[in-house]
């Protein structure tokens, strides 16, 4: 693959190559490739940049069926709104939902994705829902994260979800167990591994908080909730459990190396710190925040605090463009309009590092993928700059002190298109078209899906 490219390490060739054997790079450096073996293939990326495949550390996929509701809503009363939605969902319409978010995600350059799915109804009728995600990942192509979620405090109990779609703490305890001992892959390369996601602090009870990271850390998986998203969320810690959403995540154990947190808007600078402190990572999911008004993460410092960030495109119903390489953007733009330090605040090669290495980290792949390195999981991305709206920003004229930025034309520029993509060496996008599962096919299987869910009769 010859193109200019760029890695995380921070080299980046203006003119370069990577190498591709089986499912690993095996070398990558200036100018064309030194030794091509017999029957290789080779692609020409001239006029295209290349980088890590994008990772996706944020998203529901079953949200899919809902976008477009409560536009106008904050996160409590856009949530009070759906959750009736939500408990007629059945595992037919997560697998649905999950193929066309997937393959949506794949269409915008992302090779690794995770998922947090805890809406489990007691009325049956959903199914495996965990093991329809795991299917829709496998037709798509995709390396996959699932987050075995649950939700066990009710509206009767003081939470915030209809009753009817919270579990039994001991059942939701056993589920996760199960999904992990099901589905989890911890060997090297693994295109599966699970993750325990007890929802958020006002849909969860601090024993199922507590006993999920006792779980997980036995199990030696990561562990994945919401925190800290909104103003409301905020206000119900401090007045219901008496400290901020991050002091209640330490005291349940909930800080640590082997934990990533969606969202982290209301932090203050105790919360950062600690973050930096205990290996906390976030999951910052820009559109989304902006799209319920909850705020803006603060991201820049967090990364100055040593804290790591990935990206997130969150779920279809709060975000519905879920494009990973336009949260390049929008991460970089709303860092910008935060109080503080302005244009500086983030620029375009650290918004590539958080939607790509940063994101590894979350996942706790950064050993295997997140970078174009020799030995790591061969998930490129390969990006056309040489169209009308990106050629100027990405080659310039190639003379005097301006001779182009491919970086910038990829975050500052609209979404580039995808000439290639590799997970784990196999092609699941070429040409900006997706060659695994059938577009056309998912869109039909997902609009019949979203009628069901309408009218269940």
């Amino acid at each position: 693959m010859d193109g200019p490219r760029h890695d995380q390490a921070g080299t980046e060739y203006r003119s370069g190559h990577v190498t591709v054997t089986g499912d690993r790079i095996t070398a990558v450096g200036e100018g064309p490739a030194p030794v091509v073996p017999d029957g290789a293939r080779r692609i020409d990326g001239a006029g295209c940049l290349a980088t890590p495949g994008l990772v996706n550390t944020h998203h529901h996929l079953y949200q899919w069926l809902t976008q477009g509701r409560a536009q106008q809503s904050v996160l409590f009363d856009w949530l009070t709104e759906l959750y009736p939605v939500w408990a007629r969902i059945d595992a037919g319409q997560v697998h649905a939902a999950a193929t066309a978010g997937l393959a949506w995600l794949a269409l915008s350059g992302c090779t690794t994705s995770t998922d947090h799915h805890y809406i489990f109804p007691r009325a049956g009728g959903d199914g495996d829902a965990l093991a329809a995600e795991v299917a829709a990942a496998a037709r798509v192509g995709l390396r996959f994260h699932p987050c075995r979620g649950s939700m066990d405090l009710g509206r009767s109990a003081g939470g915030l979800p209809p009753d009817e779609i919270v579990e039994d703490t001991d059942a939701a305890l056993a589920a996760t167990e199960e999904a992990v001992r099901r589905f989890h892959d911890p060997s090297p390369g693994a295109m599966v591994r699970v993750a325990a996601g007890p929802c958020s602090p006002f849909s969860v009870t601090p024993r199922l908080m507590r006993e999920s990271a006792e779980l997980a850390r036995g199990l030696g998986v990561r562990m994945h909730t919401h925190l800290a998203e909104s103003r409301e969320e905020d206000v119900y810690c401090r007045e219901a459990l008496g400290r901020t959403p991050t002091e209640y995540a330490e005291d349940l154990g909930w800080l640590g190396p082997d934990v990533w947190l969606a969202h982290c808007v209301q932090l203050d600078e105790a919360a950062i710190r600690r973050f930096a402190a205990t290996g906390t990572s976030v999951a910052h999911c820009p559109t989304s925040n902006a799209r319920l008004g909850a705020g803006i993460a603060p991201v820049r410092d967090l990364l100055q605090a040593g804290a790591t960030v990935g990206l997130g495109v969150d779920g279809a119903a709060s975000s519905e463009g879920t494009s990973l390489a336009s949260e390049l953007r929008q991460a970089l733009l709303v860092a910008r309009v935060r109080e503080g330090p302005g244009p500086s605040a983030l620029t375009a090669r650290q918004a590539l590092w958080v939607g790509t290495r940063g994101g590894a980290r979350c996942l706790g792949r950064d050993d295997e993928t997140g970078a174009l390195r020799p030995g790591l999981l061969a998930d490129i991305a390969l990006w056309r700059l040489d169209t009308l709206a990106h050629d100027a920003i990405g080659h310039g004229p190639g003379e005097g002190d301006w001779s182009g930025d491919p970086v910038a034309a990829l975050v500052l520029g609209p979404p580039a298109p995808l000439e290639l993509l590799l997970v784990g060496g196999t092609p699941v996008v070429e040409r900006g078209e997706l060659r695994t599962a059938d577009p056309a096919e998912a869109a039909r299987e997902v609009r019949a899906a979203r009628r069901r869910l309408a009218d269940p009769r």
